[in-house]
């Protein structure tokens, strides 16, 4: 079987076939590269030399450099390219390779400066025969001629293009004159850097553990035969102006011949540059033991290069850097001993640690307690960044706008029993319980939604509350989180869908609404205008005799008034009213779409990284004010936000801030609440754990760990807390906390030319989800503010949350296949893998999953909502019976059932195979250990033989 079929297989079989062959070079590698505990190699800063003549003097020019991309000096030396992937020749390769083959090796040399370094170089060359010793002066004075970098620009070069109008012969002289003594006084390389070096602004680009790799290539005419080097310092060492930056040298390869092939060196230069900046080479580099480590790989690198047709593509082309660099993990894993991954991730949904199942009482309670103890100071100072003030303000108003529009909603449905300020104290009371002691303080919690069949009474909703409290204690204590490793991406997709269709909805729906509240004028004719009246019917004599001052028919009578005192009016322009509906989709579109713009103006070409950075940072609330400033300025009637003004005992006259457990409801109640209870723990307990496994997804990179069983405690507590308080149930809001989560993302400040800055990670805190519930419950005071913050505004932020939740599903993504013909869809790897039929009828399925979870609760049959949740995973379980376990592989991930059931059958066929032939097992393992041996025995004779004469030509 091929290698590549191999080693992808595995990563399905959850093995490696060892059976399937691999080259010598690779199996070579295995040695070098398979131990995983060594620290791993810094990043290479490639720079390339090339020895030029000036009017009879030597100096060492920069021509190229690397970080991760090639950027070469354009013509005329007065700038750099644009960064480009290097295109190598496959001839230069293979010179390469002779190179190193023929040339001096010299590994973990001692060496603190340039001159030293060289005199080794050369006495090694002359002591193995490549060079005659009377040569030896000459090629020593070469390699410490002068270097001249980019960033230093040739005087003789300034002064010409000063004189360029009048180039006389006698400035030519001058200038010509002016730059020979400069290179005789500074002839040789100096010792320090220089402050050109130490200004370099190029030092931003690279990290700060890197090292350098230093390339000299050049012809000379005294030499016969090519003078070849390769050097690996024991100590990255600074050797002063070699380099452009101030990097300390590890690496130093010199290639000097004779003259005539000036091109040829050039790309042999490029070729060994570029595999310095290869990650698995470099590896090599820095763990190779003697010359055939190296060797090896370069024909590693070359079983993985590809060659493109010179007659179908242009050389000269220059080929962008990718959006993203691929990973090369994957080529390093082909080297290690150790097991592969699956392609999704773990299984279970990657829901990362703590829900392992133990059997202790409550044992995944105290080992969240346990593993985030000692975050906890820094889940305080990790949020001092200006990015965190831009978090706070965007999760703040998602917060205070579904405060006031469920509030409303749970106000309509309890009779004012609950309202807009339950909601607001409600939410600033379990936001920062939870968030303070929540085991996963990056997930935000909303108020559930009302249901009619259920909140009827305060005192039946307190017994509820208290029934599901205790349910989700029981939960935590018997470790019940444990079925999160049945969560897998079909669940999450299916859910988290769900509620992202929800926001884009409402939003859509809200904005409709408007249209219907102030309907666009259409049959106005400005022509007309005089035509045009509206009078208010006189009202009723008792009416009038209300106000102090008012005419008998009703003239006077504004319109709010004449409505007010019983009035009516009359007219073809009463109904008249500014084209608010237009000017209010202009809000909500316009907010929806500069948000979307400022995000990706981070990838810009324009203005400097950090100044893009902060614009994307703070692109939802840019978008806030521009709007909200539009909006003053034409002083339209637009709706705005309603917040309440003072805190004070809820409207109905039934109740007070404590809710009484016992009163009207007969005792039978009590018990019978246990029923719907068990229905609100299923809803809560999926909403809650899914949205945390969302959260806490690999891709996310979180490193303080996960708390399922503490988060699942504090949202049972806040349970009972908000009952007894009259106050709405919290759960989990899916949407609102993947947008913190994109919020809150941290990337790379320093990147090679033309990579994109890499994902770091998730800047992970308590401190932001704090202040957004504070000033939550305090705004109150702040609505003399928040009333000019017109309400499609906060609708265009909602469809942003809705939309920008939907990026990154996989689910979405195979929707859009169904409309995009085979030539034009994305290279997917999982279109790779999976027949498209497949994937289709995959999609399929969770698309009906879909629609049935949005007609469920779209109508009376609400109440089994939840329990259809929990039939995702049912649903996923019975496609193992549809699709095969490669497919899903790429698709889903596998069920932990399935992986326990493949070591049970795997342990089953080795006793087997035990019970068959005892003898035949032994011979095997005498076999194996046999060709340890000589692989061991190899390893010691290339030991010994290159470490007495590691420069033997082969």
């Amino acid at each position: 079987c091929p290698c590549h079929e191999c080693w992808d297989q595995s990563k399905v079989d959850g093995d490696i076939d060892k059976s399937c062959p691999i080259s010598p070079a690779a199996e070579r590698l295995r040695y070098i590269l398979g131990d995983e505990d060594d620290a791993p190699t810094p990043t290479l800063f490639t720079e390339m030399d090339t020895l030029q003549h000036e009017g009879g003097e030597l100096e060492w020019r920069e021509s190229a450099r690397w970080v991760k991309f090639e950027e070469k000096v354009e013509e005329g030396g007065e700038r750099w390219s644009k960064p480009h992937v290097s295109t190598l020749s496959l001839h230069s390769l293979f010179e390469l390779r002779t190179c190193l083959q023929t040339g001096s090796i010299l590994l973990d040399l001692e060496g603190y400066s340039l001159p030293q370094i060289v005199d080794e170089v050369v006495e090694r060359q002359v002591e193995d025969g490549l060079l005659a010793p009377e040569l030896r002066e000459k090629v020593v004075f070469v390699l410490l001629r002068k270097h001249r970098h980019q960033t230093k620009k040739p005087i003789h070069r300034s002064l010409a293009d000063i004189g360029k109008s009048s180039s006389t012969s006698e400035c030519l002289s001058v200038c010509v004159s002016t730059y020979h003594s400069q290179s005789r006084s500074m002839n040789d390389i100096s010792d320090a850097p220089s402050t050109d070096q130490l200004k370099n602004k190029f030092m931003k680009k690279i990290p700060r553990d890197a090292e350098a790799s230093n390339v000299l290539v050049g012809e000379v005419d005294f030499l016969e035969k090519p003078f070849v080097a390769f050097v690996r310092l024991a100590q990255a060492t600074t050797l002063g102006g070699l380099t452009e930056v101030p990097v300390p040298t590890r690496f130093l390869f010199v290639l000097l011949g004779p003259q005539g092939k000036s091109k040829s060196y050039n790309e042999i230069g490029r070729a060994i540059a570029t595999l310095m900046v290869d990650d698995l080479f470099s590896d090599v580099a820095y763990k190779a033991r003697d010359r055939e480590d190296l060797i090896a790989g370069i024909d590693e690198f070359l079983d993985e290069v590809i060659v493109l047709p010179p007659g179908e593509w242009d050389p000269k082309i220059r080929i962008e850097p990718p959006k993203k660099v691929p990973s090369a993990d994957m080529r390093k894993s082909v080297f290690s001993l150790n097991e592969l991954g699956q392609m999704n991730g773990t299984a279970g949904g990657g829901g990362g640690s703590g829900e392992s199942l133990d059997g202790r009482f409550c044992g995944g309670l105290f080992l969240d307690i346990k593993r985030k103890l000692p975050w906890l100071l820094s889940d305080f100072y990790d949020a001092f960044h200006i990015q965190s003030i831009s978090a706070v303000l965007f999760i703040y108003l998602g917060c205070i706008t579904n405060a006031i529009t469920f509030g409303g909603l749970l106000g309509d449905a309890t009779d004012n029993y609950q309202g807009v300020m339950e909601s607001f104290l409600g939410t600033a009371l379990a936001g920062v319980v939870f968030c303070c002691f929540g085991g996963q303080p990056l997930i935000i919690l909303i108020n559930a939604q009302p249901d009619n069949g259920v909140i009827d009474y305060m005192e039946l909703r307190l017994w509820i509350g208290l029934h599901s409290c205790f349910q989700c204690l029981v939960l935590v204590a018997t470790d019940a989180s444990y079925i999160i490793k049945y969560i897998t991406r079909f669940t999450e997709e299916g859910f988290s869908s769900l509620i992202s269709f929800i926001f884009i909805s409402d939003a859509i729906k809200k904005m409709a609404g408007s249209f219907k509240y102030y309907p666009i004028n259409r049959g106005y004719n400005p022509d007309y205008v005089t035509m045009y009246k509206c009078d208010c019917q006189a009202p009723t004599q008792e009416s009038l005799s209300d106000l102090p001052v008012v005419s008998t028919d009703g003239s006077k009578l504004s319109k709010k008034e004449c409505l007010k005192y019983g009035g009516s009016l009359v007219g073809n322009s009463c109904k008249y009213v500014p084209d608010l509906a237009l000017m209010s989709f202009i809000l909500f579109f316009g907010t929806y779409s500069m948000t979307i713009t400022l995000k990706k103006f981070k990838f810009s070409r324009y203005f400097p990284t950090k100044c893009r950075t902060l614009i994307s940072d703070f692109a939802i609330i840019i978008s806030i004010l521009v709007f909200c400033t539009l909006d003053y300025l034409l002083n339209l009637d637009t709706p705005k936000l309603h917040v309440p003004t003072e805190i004070k005992v809820p409207d109905s006259p039934c109740r007070g801030w404590i809710v009484k457990p016992f009163g009207k409801n007969p005792w039978w109640m009590y018990l019978a609440s246990f029923v719907p209870a068990l229905l609100v723990t299923i809803l809560i307990f999926m909403d809650q754990q899914i949205s945390a496994v969302i959260v806490n997804r690999k891709e996310n990179k979180l490193k303080k760990g996960c708390g399922y069983h503490l988060d699942l405690f504090w949202v049972g507590i806040l349970m009972a807390t908000c009952s007894f308080l009259g106050l709405p149930w919290y759960v989990a809001a899916t949407v609102i906390s993947i947008a913190h989560i994109d919020s809150l993302k941290m990337e790379s400040e320093s990147s090679a030319p033309g990579e994109q800055p890499q994902f770091l990670g998730v800047r992970e805190q308590r401190l932001t989800g704090i202040l957004v519930f504070v000033l939550t419950g305090v705004s109150i005071f702040l609505a003399p503010v928040l009333q000019f913050i017109p309400m499609p505004v906060l609708y265009g932020v909602f469809l942003y949350m809705g939309v920008a939740s939907l990026g990154g599903i996989q689910f979405w993504d195979r929707i859009k296949l169904f409309l995009m013909p085979l030539k034009h869809q994305p290279d997917f790897t999982y279109l790779r893998h999976v027949p498209l039929r497949k994937v289709h009828l995959f999609t399929l399925v969770q698309i009906i999953c879909l629609a049935v979870l949005w007609i469920l609760k779209s109508t009376v049959a609400a109440i089994v909502f939840p329990v259809m949740i929990l039939g995702l995973m049912v649903v996923r379980k019975m496609l193992d019976l549809v699709f095969s376990q490669h497919d899903l592989a790429w698709l889903d991930d596998i069920l932990p059932e399935k992986d326990k059931k493949k070591k049970e059958d795997e342990k089953k066929k080795k006793d087997r195979k035990k019970s068959k032939g005892q003898d035949d097992d032994s011979n095997e393992e005498v076999r194996k250990m046999s060709l340890c041996t000589l692989i061991h025995v190899e390893r010691i004779v290339y030991s010994c033989y290159y470490g007495h004469s590691a420069n033997t030509t082969q």
